[in-house]
Order: C-alpha cells, then sequence, then structure tokens
C-alpha cells in the first residue's frame, strides 16, 4: 500500500501508545455526525521523495507570513501570527507512521493485516531515510539547510529524527516478536527460526539449498587482495567471520541475501522460517575448509533520491536511466544490526561503511519485517478483513449486468462523482479509456500518467487506440519517485506503439491526474473529462480511497483542452473556468476562498473550511486557516500524513480540529470545501498542501457543481471529522491521540466500514 502514515513539538512523545480518550472540546462548532442512512443517498451516493525540498523553506513568495503578514499583502486587524505556530514535517511523518504502527498494535486489527501494518511501517520508515534523512544529511553537508518553518536547525531535527526513529523501530519489533508472531501460532501460522525446526524440517530445506539457493550466492571475502565491497541498499547481508585452521587467521566476508528468492521459506505447511537462516545454517558449503567461526545480519538504507539537472539534460530520459544507475551507490544514512552482533564486526561495519554511531540501530532479528508482506499475502480469509468487491457506479449501470455500461451515453445524461475503492475502477474509469479506445467515433485521447500497474490495461487502451488511427496523447510523468523505471518502460512501449509522448514542464513534475476524449458526434465535437484524485493504477484503485469526477461538460473539457496544450506545447494560459492549477492559481486560489470565509462569517452567513488531504504543511494555506479560525469560521482539517498546523491554541486556533483516519484502505482523496455565504462551493484534484504540490508541479483540482456531488462530499468530510468516528485527533501540543470507542468503551463508527455496508446493501449483499 506504500502508506507512507504525534509528537510534542519541543520533546519526543513518549514511547508507550497514547490512551483512549477525549481531548478537550474547544469549538463551539462541532457538527454531529449524520446517521448512517443519511450517508447513502449521493456520492454514488454514499459517504504520494514525496517531500519539498528542505532548504526552500518558505515559498519566496510567502517569506512576510514568518512575520504574520497576509498572502496578499494586506494585514490582518487582528495583529500578527504568533511564532511557533508550525509543527515540524518531519517529526509530524513519524507520528504517522506511529499511527500505521498502532494498527498493527491493535488487537481489534484482524491478524493478518496487523502483520500487512507492521510491513507497511517498515517500508514507510525505509523510504523516509532514503529520502527525508539522506536529504536532510547532504543539505547539512553542503551548507545550504536552513532552519525549517518549525524553528528547529537541520541538525537539531536530524538528532530528533535518530531518537524517534530508534523508539518507533524497537516498538515495532516487540510487536511483531511478542505479539503478532505468537499469535500466528496460536492460528497455526508458525514464523520461526533455524532451531526451532525438526530434522526433517532441516534436511528439507537442505535440500532446497543445495538445488535452488547454492547457486545463485557469492561470498565475497575482505583482505587485502579484496576491498569491502559495495553494499547496495535495502540488501540483507550476512557478515561472516571465518578461521583459516592452518594459519589460525580470522577473516571477513560478505554473503547478500538474493532479493529475488522468497522472503520466507515454508519448511513444512504454515511453518516458515526466513530465507537468511536458511542460508546461514549452511554457511560451510559456501566457506569449504574454514572455520565458520559467527555471522550477523545487517541491512544499510542508502540514499536513493534521484538529482537531474533537467536544465541541462537534453534528453530527460536519458539522463534519468543514468541517474538511476547512481542511485545503487548513494551515501549510506543508516545500518540495521542484529543486537547481537559482535562488536568487532560491528565496528568493522561502521568504519568500512562511514556511518555515525547514531545511524546505527541495533535490532532482534529477523531483520527487514517488509518480508512481511509475503505473510500477509497467505489465504487465510478468516485472518483478514471480510472480503470486499466494488460494484459499478449506479450513475454508469442502473442494473449491473455482463455487458459493459455505455459510459459517453451516461456522461450525456449527468456528472458522474467516483469513490473508490467503493465503486469500482475497471467499470468506470478505466472502462472510459477502454471504451474510448475502441469507438470509431473518437477522434483523440489526452492522458497523465504518474504511476500505473505493471501489466496497465490503461496503457494497452492508449496503445490500442493509437494502433486504430486515433491521436493519442500521453503525459508520462518520468520523475515519479520509486516508478522512474516503470514509466522509462511505459514512455518506450507507448512511443512504439505511435503514441505522442511528452515529460511535461521542465522544473515541474506533471502530478495531477487527468484524462480527455475527443469524439465526433453528428456535425459537432463532444469532449468528455475524468479529473481525479488518484492515479490511474487498477491495482491501487482497490486499495486506496480516492475520488474522481467523469464528466461531459464543456468548461471541464475546455479546461482540459487548454492544460493539455500547456503541457505539450507552448500555451501559457493561466486562467481557466472550472480549474485552479498550480503552480500559477491553485494556492492563491484557496487562500483567497479561505479568507473568503471571514467576510461571509462576519456578515452572518453561512460559513466554514472543511480540507481533506494527506499533507498539510503549506505555511500560506496554514496561516489562511489560523485566520479564519480566529475570526470565528469553524475549520476542519482530515489529513492522512503529515500536519505542521497546531489545533486548539488559545487565541489562534480553538476553532480548528485535525483528524486522521487510517485503515483497511489508504485515504488520498484531496477535497476543499467551503461555506461561501451559503451556496457551497467544493473542489477535488490530485494537490496536497505542500511546497512541492503547490510550487513544483502541475496539479489540478476541480469545481463540484451538482448540488447533489457537493452536499454528498460535504457529508463525507463532516463524519470524517466528527467525534462519533474512530480516528486520530491531533492537540495543540502536536501528539495525536487515537480516539477508537467512547465513554463507554463502544467502538466509533468506522467511516470506511461504513461506506462499505452501504455499498453491499445497495447491492444486497450485506454481511
Amino acid at each position: 500500500m506504500n502508506q507512507s502514515s504525534g509528537q510534542a513539538p519541543d520533546t519526543p512523545p513518549p514511547g508507550s501508545q497514547p490512551s483512549v480518550g477525549s481531548i478537550a472540546a474547544h469549538r463551539p462548532h462541532a457538527v454531529a455526525a449524520p446517521p448512517v442512512r443519511e450517508l447513502d443517498p449521493d456520492l454514488d451516493a454514499d459517504v504520494d521523495g514525496y517531500p519539498e525540498d528542505y532548504e526552500r523553506g518558505y515559498p519566496e513568495k510567502y517569506q512576510k507570513h514568518q512575520n504574520g503578514g497576509y498572502a496578499d499583502g494586506d494585514q490582518e486587524p487582528g495583529g500578527e501570527l504568533p511564532q511557533g505556530r508550525f509543527l515540524d514535517r518531519e517529526r509530524s511523518w513519524l507520528a504517522f507512521n506511529e499511527r500505521v504502527l498502532e494498527l498493527a498494535e491493535d488487537p481489534a486489527t484482524p491478524l493478518l493485516e496487523r502483520a500487512n501494518f507492521l510491513a507497511i511501517f517498515a517500508g514507510n520508515l525505509d523510504e523516509f531515510f532514503m529520502v527525508r534523512v539522506a536529504g536532510l544529511k547532504r543539505r547539512i553537508a553542503t551548507g545550504v539547510a536552513t532552519r525549517s518553518a518549525s524553528g528547529l536547525q537541520p541538525r537539531e531535527v536530524l538528532e530528533q529524527i535518530w531518537t524517534r526513529s530508534r523508539e518507533l523501530m524497537a516498538r515495532h519489533a516487540a510487536c511483531y516478536q511478542q505479539d503478532v508472531s505468537p499469535a500466528l501460532a496460536e492460528e497455526g501460522v508458525h514464523l520461526i527460526r533455524w532451531p526451532d525446526l525438526s530434522e526433517e524440517e532441516q534436511g528439507r530445506l537442505f535440500t532446497l539449498f543445495r538445488q535452488q539457493i547454492f547457486p545463485v550466492l557469492t561470498p565475497l571475502a575482505v583482505d587485502p587482495a579484496h576491498p569491502f565491497p559495495y553494499i547496495s541498499g535495502l540488501s540483507l547481508n550476512l557478515a561472516v567471520v571465518v578461521r583459516n585452521p592452518v594459519t589460525g587467521h580470522d577473516h571477513f566476508a560478505r554473503v547478500k541475501v538474493p532479493p529475488l528468492l522468497s522472503r520466507f521459506l515454508e519448511a513444512s505447511p504454515q511453518r516458515y522460517v526466513p530465507l537468511e537462516d536458511v542460508i546461514a545454517a549452511h554457511l560451510e558449503e559456501l566457506f569449504p575448509g574454514m572455520e565458520v567461526l559467527a555471522h550477523h545480519m545487517f541491512r544499510v538504507t542508502r540514499n536513493e533520491d534521484l538529482e537531474v539537472e533537467e536544465d541541462d539534460a537534453e534528453n530527460l530520459l536519458q539522463a534519468l536511466e543514468k541517474e538511476l544507475l547512481r542511485r545503487r551507490f548513494g551515501p549510506p544514512v543508516r545500518l540495521e544490526v542484529e543486537e547481537t552482533i559482535d562488536p568487532y564486526v560491528l565496528d568493522l561495519l561502521v568504519r568500512e561503511l562511514k556511518v555515525s554511531e547514531a545511524e546505527v540501530y541495533p535490532l532482534p532479528g529477523p531483520l527487514d519485517l517488509t518480508g512481511l508482506f509475503e505473510m500477509a499475502s497467505l489465504d487465510r480469509p478468516e485472518l483478514k478483513y471480510p472480503r470486499f468487491v466494488a460494484g459499478t457506479h449506479r450513475d454508469l449501470a442502473e442494473v449491473e449486468s455482463a455487458s459493459p455500461p455505455d459510459i459517453f451515453a451516461a456522461l450525456r445524461e449527468r456528472d458522474v462523482l467516483l469513490h473508490h475503492p467503493y465503486d469500482s475502477f475497471s467499470t468506470s474509469v478505466q472502462a472510459f479509456l477502454e471504451q474510448a479506445a475502441a469507438d470509431p467515433d473518437v477522434l483523440a485521447i489526452k492522458q497523465t500518467l504518474y504511476r500505473t500497474s505493471g501489466k496497465s490495461p490503461i496503457v494497452d487502451a492508449l496503445i490500442d487506440a493509437a494502433e486504430s488511427g486515433k491521436q493519442v496523447l500521453v503525459l508520462v510523468e518520468l520523475k515519479a519517485r520509486f516508478d522512474e523505471q516503470a514509466n522509462i518502460k511505459w514512455a518506450r512501449k507507448l512511443e512504439e506503439a505511435g503514441c505522442h509522448v511528452v515529460y511535461g514542464l521542465v522544473g515541474l513534475k506533471t502530478h495531477c491526474k487527468l484524462s480527455l476524449v475527443v469524439r465526433q458526434e453528428g456535425d459537432t465535437l463532444r469532449r468528455y473529462s475524468h479529473v481525479g484524485t488518484g492515479n490511474y493504477h487498477p491495482k491501487t484503485a482497490r486499495l486506496y480511497e480516492d475520488l474522481g469526477l467523469l464528466t461531459a461538460d464543456p468548461k471541464v473539457g475546455a479546461d482540459l483542452s487548454d492544460l493539455f496544450n500547456r503541457l505539450s506545447g507552448y500555451s501559457r494560459r493561466e486562467n481557466y473556468r472550472r480549474l485552479l492549477v498550480a503552480p500559477k492559481s491553485l494556492r492563491d486560489g484557496l487562500v483567497s476562498r479561505i479568507t473568503r470565509e471571514i467576510t461571509h462569517h462576519r456578515a452572518g452567513r453561512p460559513a466554514y473550511v472543511r480540507i481533506k488531504v494527506n499533507s498539510m504543511v503549506d505555511e500560506a494555506v496554514i496561516d489562511a486557516c489560523y485566520r479564519a479560525a480566529r475570526a470565528g469560521v469553524p475549520v476542519d482539517i482530515w489529513v492522512r500524513g503529515i500536519c505542521a498546523l497546531r489545533p486548539g491554541v488559545p487565541g489562534l486556533s480553538e476553532n480548528i480540529r485535525v483528524r486522521s483516519v487510517l485503515g483497511r484502505f489508504l485515504e488520498h482523496s484531496r477535497v476543499f470545501a467551503f461555506g461561501n455565504g451559503g451556496e457551497p462551493e467544493v473542489w477535488l484534484g490530485s494537490a496536497d498542501m505542500m511546497h512541492r504540490n503547490l510550487d513544483r508541479r502541475i496539479e489540478a483540482l476541480v469545481r463540484v457543481t451538482d448540488p447533489a456531488h457537493r452536499s454528498a462530499l460535504n457529508r463525507l468530510l463532516e463524519t470524517g471529522v466528527s467525534d462519533s468516528t474512530a480516528s486520530w485527533h491531533l492537540g495543540p501540543d502536536g501528539n495525536w491521540t487515537r480516539h477508537a470507542t467512547d465513554s463507554e468503551g463502544m467502538p466509533l463508527r468506522n467511516i470506511q466500514e461504513t461506506l462499505i455496508d452501504a455499498r453491499r446493501r445497495r447491492r444486497g449483499t450485506s454481511t
């Protein structure tokens, strides 16, 4: 799931899990969550490294926000905003990953899902070190890092990361060792070590070792003739000490655990042992004639963030291919070792890898619990969340049948608001593009691709369209972090099929999620559009919560035509009819709408701000929320991951609530709603409130005009932040507190399960 999903601002949070309870109610405008039945009428109708460059600090245009200036240069009559109003984003990210860990620690979470959350936590932390920690170290070393918006120096942030991540990794290991692994054993799924195997099981694995593992192993000696080998990032390795019985000298060698082999080997039904244990048990086979004295597992995390100077790159695709090779040799930023490692071996690793003591993480084995993704995929449905299969959106097919819906006919009747994974991606967005590819009346398809699946039906549809003679423009974002290699492959494949492939604008990532289909209908051309919050990725569409708007509205079609022309040509259009587009108009558009709510509130008209995003970091948007809240406007923020805003601060943010929801689906949609004096305005799209999204990406929000859709999205936002919905609450000190039960100990509403149940009831398949 790649759920890259608090702590006090001045001191690290305690290692213990926050108690379930209620933080002080601090605002008068709380709204009660609607009953489940009220969630049904609409929204079919139910209710991404990743970070911006640290050293850039505030966007230049908003430097005045440090001193409380208005975004447009005007001065707020209430005076300057206080210093210290921003939480540190790095520590806020660690708090997000702690919330993921709490799901793994929760006995109420199905057992194999707990294993899955342990793997997600580990994978998230790997990316954090590869990108954020690596970036901090690089900027400190080059002297270009500046004080963060939270007021901390980069070195302070780095030291806090080391301390806090060490605590969380210890909790993570303890959760596996003391809780999840024993609980799995009680259910007949045994994750065991080599000494726990029977002789028969060991014999069976020895045969497997000789036939399938030994041939791909390469022991590397370290001596005057053999320098210390390069250790690839995230690889598992055995540090082996052997003795020459003739000379009596001890020697060091490294054995890499092959990454393409299964992480856990099945010794007998439902009994699994780590691959490295099998290798370690047979080291004599790798060093015949030598005495194996000891072996220790270790793992290195390296800087794997890409740096491509686009202005100097004549061919971005070729430059990226070269940079991907360089990524493998980034400097180390973390060394994980088994806690029983011999001090001599550890000293050798630290010296040769050039890591500091603070970057060494001793842990109980096994290392690298991302391997638990394999275990989570076991066919044990009783240990997982109940199975849910999304159905076709009712506006696309009143009665589901074997025949696919006619997307174009449906869109000529009305806009369709999609909510994945509750609405099927394959029978909506995917069907939209596949139907367009097969329709002889379709003349052109224009599409952005940021991430997509390995065998992508979306790419296949675009290729089919091009091969049938349609004009196909595909904007492939080559710089989608950790998907660069896959996107290079897709770009070449699309070009070979005759698609026009472009890579966007120099210096900007294209992150917007857009599709445009141009169709000949009689004597006119009609444009059909899709604007979404998630990637065109059929697999993650079943795991990520996202929204999308399918529409035949001419204004949206004209906007998308203009935006695609800007991305593929030399258009400089900056104003659109129903879109807000970064980097030119999106931040200013949102700040002006937040500010407008102050005027409505003071005039006695309905006013509110409701925002749902993955990350809330941008100082200009946060300050606009502070000013609105200080003026009395209720502000609700539903954030999955990072939040630099402090809610509940007296005199500043009593009227702001911040909530976070994590669960079986990764909350990924971005929605912005405003009271607007009684005429609600709602936007959805691809942009998070971060510098990278608002300044260095092409992002797009579309205004939702259908009153029923606006109402549905507002109910979704109200429900997500309601005190009767299970969530984490952010306090003014930066600490997140989990609220899973009410005052009587009864479970609070799980918004994701509520949506699933509503879909099942509609289709008559409730469980």
